[in-house]
């Protein structure tokens, strides 16, 4: 059974145009960014909104490119008429990244996983970029087929959250997951083990600190009051 909340395509893809880019300079990678697709350079209106600067007073740069993602320097002018530079990491994939809480018999299944940027060890729930041409739902259970070897009974869409608006640019979808099992455990992608604690222990461990990924807080905040705790 499949319960899901539709996830909205991000305007913030970069897909194809990843490819285009490389033969550029940082600065023209950008304009061609911004020729192609204005949408992503608009500012709402709002008297709070940060602007971006246009050309030819400035213009920002493309500072890192590839298969996953492009990071943007957008030349900005802040609410308080200050001039600056802003930093956004835009998905190179059409597909959002997935995340997926796995229930076992009222229990939640946590991996261990290894994160570049913090270079350290952390406490998570399943979550990979979505495979194009696929549904959320399908991503989801890829996922708990491809981590665990475990067939997905029920999939419930938890909505979407945006980890840190600040700099990412796109969300991620939520989905809770129940299976039966835990045949297997993919040691990729930085996945070390697989814990099964009781869903009321993932919480305590949330709440002081022991899980500090805000993906997998936001998924255990939410199953919480979808009642999907036993």
């Amino acid at each position: 059974m499949i319960r899901a909340v539709p996830g909205r395509r991000s305007p913030l893809t970069v897909s194809a145009e990843v490819g285009d880019l490389m033969d550029h300079t940082p600065q023209s990678a950008y304009a061609h960014l911004r020729a192609r697709q204005p949408r992503w350079f608009l500012t709402p209106h709002g008297d709070s909104a940060i602007n971006i600067m246009r050309w030819p007073m400035v213009e920002g740069q493309v500072l890192h490119r590839d298969e996953d993602g492009v990071v943007l320097e957008d030349p900005v002018v802040l609410p308080d008429g200050q001039h600056a530079r802003r930093l956004r990491l835009l998905s190179a994939r059409p597909e959002h990244q997935v995340a997926v809480l796995p229930l076992l018999a009222g229990s939640v299944v946590l991996t261990e996983r290894f994160q570049h940027a913090t270079r350290t060890w952390h406490w998570e729930i399943l979550r990979a970029a979505g495979v194009e041409g696929l549904a959320g739902t399908d991503n989801a259970a890829g996922q708990l087929q491809d981590k665990f070897g475990a067939s997905a009974l029920e999939l419930i869409g938890l909505g979407q959250v945006h980890p840190d608006p600040r700099v990412l640019a796109d969300p991620v979808l939520l989905y809770a997951g129940r299976i039966d099992t835990v045949s297997e455990v993919a040691a990729s992608g930085g996945i070390r083990r697989a814990w099964t604690v009781p869903f009321a222990e993932a919480e305590e461990m949330a709440l002081t600190g022991l899980i500090t990924d805000a993906v997998t807080i936001s998924a255990l905040f939410r199953a919480r009051h979808s009642g999907l705790t036993g």
